[in-house]
Order: C-alpha cells, then sequence, then structure tokens
C-alpha cells in the first residue's frame, strides 16, 4: 500500500473514531434492540392472533373422524363433519371484544414507542450530565492539588500556616473522593444508554453552546385537551373499557339459543358394513340449535364477574386520566420555567467566576483567606454542575410533555437532536 494510501485511511479512521453519537442514531439502535420495545411488539402480535382464534369461531369448522373396528367382521367408518354458526351471540361479542384487546395492544405498542424515546434521551442526558459532573470533579480535584502545592510553598516561606496546607489537603481529598463516586455514575450511566442501545455508545454530542429555553405556542389548558385526546396509554384504556362491554354481553347472551348449520358425511367399508350400507356415502344437513338451560349458575357469574372487571378498568381509567392532567401541568410548568431556570445558573455561574477570581486577587493582597479560595472553587464546580443539569432538565421536561401529550415522535426527538452541538 502506498504512504499516500495509508495516509488516507488514517484520516478516515481518525474522522470515524471523532465522530461523535446523537440523539437519532442512538434511536435507530435502541429501535430495533430495547427489550421493552421488543416486548411491547410480541404482546400486540400475540394480541393480534388472539383476535384472529376468536373470530374463527363463527367461521365454518371441518373435522375428519376415523375408525376401525374388529370383531366378527371388520368395519372401517369416516366422517366428515362440517359445520356453520349462524347465530352464536355470545362468540360474536369475544370476537368484538378480542378486536377491542388487539386495538388497545396496539395503541400500548405507541406508547411503548414514545416511552422508549422518553428514556433514551433520559439515558442520553444522564450520561452527558455524569460526564459533565465528572469533568467537574476532576478540575475541582486539580484545583485543590495546586493550593496545596501553593500552601506548602508559603508555609516553606514563612508567609502562611501549616493549618492552610491541610486544610488545602482536606479539600483535595474530598474532591477526589468525589472524582471516584463520579467515576462510578458516568459507568453506570453508560451501561443504562447500553441496555437501550445494546452498545456501548461512543462520544456523544452535548447541547449546543448557544441552547436557549424552548418557547411553549400553546397553554397548559391546550396541552392537556390535546393529552386527553391523543395519549396512546390513555387511549388504550378506553379501548378495555369497551371490551370489558363487550365481554358483559357476551356473558349475558350465554342463555340465549345458538344455531347453527351441519353437513355430516359418512362411509363405512369392511365386510361388517350391512347390506343396507354397502356402498352409500349418507350425507346429513340440518340446523343444530341449542338452548342452555340451566348451568349450574356459571352464566350469572359470568356476568357479574364481567361487570366487576368493567367497573375496574373504568376506575382505572378514571385514574390515568387524572394522572395524565397532573403529568402534563407539572411538564408544562418545568418547560415554561425553563427560561428562568437557565438565566438563574447562568447567572449563578458567572458570580462564580467572579468570585472566584476576586478571592485569587484577595488571597494574594492578604484580605482573603485560604479558606476562602477553597470555598470559592467549591461553589464554582456547584454552578457549572447546576447549570448543565438546568440545561438537561429543560430538554427532558420538553420531551416528557410530548410524551404525555402523544406526540413524541420521531419529529419531536429530531427537534431536541438539532439542538445538539454538531461535532
Amino acid at each position: 500500500m502506498s504512504r499516500a494510501a495509508v495516509c488516507v485511511a488514517a484520516l478516515l479512521l481518525a474522522a470515524s473514531a471523532a465522530r461523535a453519537d446523537d440523539l437519532l442514531q442512538l434511536w435507530g439502535q435502541a429501535r430495533q434492540a430495547d427489550p421493552q420495545l421488543r416486548q411491547a411488539a410480541a404482546l400486540s402480535g400475540a394480541q393480534d392472533a388472539a383476535a384472529r382464534v376468536a373470530r374463527a369461531a363463527l367461521l365454518p369448522q371441518w373435522s375428519l373422524n376415523a375408525s376401525e373396528q374388529r370383531g366378527d367382521g371388520h368395519l372401517h367408518t369416516a366422517t366428515s363433519s362440517l359445520s356453520q354458526a349462524l347465530l352464536d351471540l355470545p362468540a360474536l361479542r369475544e370476537w368484538q371484544a378480542s378486536q377491542r384487546d388487539a386495538s388497545a395492544q396496539q395503541l400500548r405498542l405507541q406508547a411503548a414507542e414514545q416511552d422508549a424515546r422518553a428514556r433514551l434521551a433520559e439515558a442520553y442526558f444522564g450520561l452527558l450530565s455524569a460526564q459533565a459532573r465528572l469533568a467537574t470533579a476532576r478540575a475541582n480535584e486539580q484545583a485543590f492539588d495546586r493550593q496545596v502545592h501553593e500552601a506548602e510553598v508559603r508555609f516553606k516561606t514563612g508567609l502562611a500556616a501549616q493549618v492552610e496546607a491541610e486544610q488545602s489537603r482536606t479539600y483535595r481529598e474530598l474532591a477526589h473522593s468525589s472524582t471516584l463516586a463520579a467515576e462510578l455514575d458516568v459507568a453506570d450511566a453508560r451501561e443504562a444508554l447500553a441496555e437501550l442501545t445494546g452498545t456501548e455508545a461512543g462520544a456523544l454530542q452535548p447541547l449546543a453552546e448557544a441552547f436557549s429555553a424552548q418557547p411553549l405556542r400553546d397553554g397548559v389548558d391546550a396541552w392537556i385537551t390535546r393529552a386527553l385526546q391523543a395519549n396512546p396509554g390513555l387511549l388504550a384504556l378506553a379501548q378495555d373499557e369497551q371490551a370489558s362491554v363487550r365481554r358483559i354481553e357476551g356473558a349475558r347472551a350465554g342463555h340465549l339459543p345458538t344455531l347453527s348449520l351441519g353437513v355430516d358425511t359418512t362411509r363405512q367399508r369392511g365386510d361388517g358394513v350391512s347390506s343396507l350400507d354397502a356402498g352409500r356415502t349418507p350425507t346429513v344437513v340440518g340446523l343444530r340449535l341449542t338452548v342452555p338451560l340451566f348451568a349450574g349458575g356459571a352464566t350469572s357469574a359470568a356476568a357479574d364477574r364481567a361487570t366487576f372487571q368493567r367497573e375496574a378498568v373504568r376506575e382505572q381509567l378514571e385514574a390515568g386520566r387524572r394522572a395524565l392532567q397532573r403529568e402534563v401541568r407539572a411538564q408544562y410548568q418545568a418547560v415554561a420555567q425553563g427560561e428562568a431556570q437557565l438565566r438563574a445558573a447562568q447567572a449563578a455561574l458567572d458570580a462564580a467566576q467572579r468570585s472566584l477570581e476576586a478571592t485569587r486577587t484577595g488571597l494574594t493582597l492578604g484580605t482573603r483567606t485560604t479558606t476562602d479560595l477553597l470555598l470559592a472553587i467549591q461553589t464554582l464546580g456547584q454552578a457549572q454542575n447546576a447549570r448543565t443539569d438546568a440545561r438537561h432538565r429543560h430538554v427532558l421536561a420538553l420531551l416528557a410533555l410530548h410524551r404525555a401529550a402523544g406526540s413524541l415522535d420521531d419529529p419531536e426527538l429530531a427537534t431536541v437532536n438539532a439542538l445538539l452541538e454538531t461535532r
């Protein structure tokens, strides 16, 4: 391979290694690998199959039976039975209920997809926050280590007491402990992201430095109305209620007669066949009417059970409505206050930076102590973490609001992805 080719390959490899993952790239992996999402898809498929099973009871049924008898003579009997339900209200209501169940499970699959997007974003920004705290912890440790060195120099020259060096060492060791804890948090956050995507993520694209709070166009009442109309989890509960109503109707219809059409064909062969039946293949076409008279109270008990189940679903639906309204209000307020929170966090960071600079100057002039400087370094680190957390909380609250409203789809994820810094 020529030197030029080697250089080109090295550049491509370096560019690939430097390329950071973003939300959409990781969502593409999570869509295929997230176990919870795949479980929801499997449950939806199973419920669709259950609806087809319930429908089968209303379709033609065909069976073949054969028997062999040996004794005084040899007799082989083959019977073909074909039946078609004409009137079977319990089976019809069960099929309709199963269709509602399938619709509910499909809605739960939609909810699971939106939940997966939200969980991915939480893991994504959770890792970014953990990495930011680790960077702050390491910077603090380095700053405190520098103070230890400076305090020792001042002590040796007689400009400071030994207690200043010891105090600086205390802060450095505490910072080192924070660094170790932050490293564990980063490792756990990385595993949480890999739990969704199935693979370990590389470098992540952070929020752009110029990121600003995202405005909300509609009021909270409009968001609540949208959520009550479009939240897939709530709509699934509504389908559950409709299914329970169909099952009550089906259980009560257990007292009603059923009617079916039957076609039975019998063929007998062997020396045991009577002379009248020899060579004949009789076919009987008839209507079968079944009238339930008494089943030990099972029909009434089934209707009662279905009624109680409907009441339970109704209460669950009402609880879901109330919880959804509360969630929308909470996330709306979190997003609406985002601008104020970001502004406050930035102001705190700016003030902490100015305070640290002033404290360093004051220490040189003798108007500030080493303790003041150590506290100023610590305060700056806390302000940096608070600013990072405020930025991430605002984005996650926005996504949580869309999830509650039932609109956390790929376009919304792409909107947040556009807020990331391009690398």
